[in-house]
């Protein structure tokens, strides 16, 4: 029977604390939300504090638009429920399919942003991030060298005060 081995707490923060930065639009690794986008549908290379860069392989996006296209969905599908639940029995064809379509455009478009730095934090949850990807004191305050003890103590260097 072979032993089990032991298991390292990775570096970082939290799956649930990436996560929940994820869906605020911020850097899943070190929370900052500053830099992050261009404007509303350009992101940019990497984050401007921690130096993670966001598109770490080929496809990475494909998980962010499958989010997306869910979210959209399932907002399209509850708005149309509503909207026959309110207006029932006298469905306004017209107005529903006005209001579907508002919301089937915009829904995405309103998500974009989201679904990029959600599927980020995901996607570091499930291949966590190497040594060389993220500037390491800014992501884990713990990993800072401690600046408080600067000057030796007398009895560190071994001189009477």
């Amino acid at each position: 029977m072979t032993s089990p081995e032991r298991v390292t707490k990775r570096p970082g923060p939290s799956v649930t604390r990436m996560l929940a930065r994820g869906a605020t639009m911020a850097c899943p690794a070190c929370g900052n939300r500053r830099g992050l986008f261009r404007h509303w549908t350009k992101m940019a290379d990497g984050c401007p504090n921690c130096g993670l860069t966001f598109g770490r392989f080929e496809g990475q996006w494909i998980g962010a638009i499958g989010i997306n296209t869910i979210v959209s969905f399932f907002l399209l599908m509850i708005t149309i429920l509503i909207s026959f639940a309110v207006t029932y029995p006298d469905n306004n064809v017209v107005l529903l399919i006005g209001i579907a379509v508002g919301v089937a455009v915009i829904a995405p478009l309103v998500l974009f942003p989201f679904s990029r730095t959600f599927w980020m934090a995901m996607d570091i949850s499930m291949t966590p991030l190497e040594p060389h990807e993220v500037d390491w004191t800014r992501v884990d305050p713990s990993l800072r060298p401690d600046t408080t003890s600067a000057t030796p103590s007398a009895a560190e260097t071994g001189t009477d005060a």
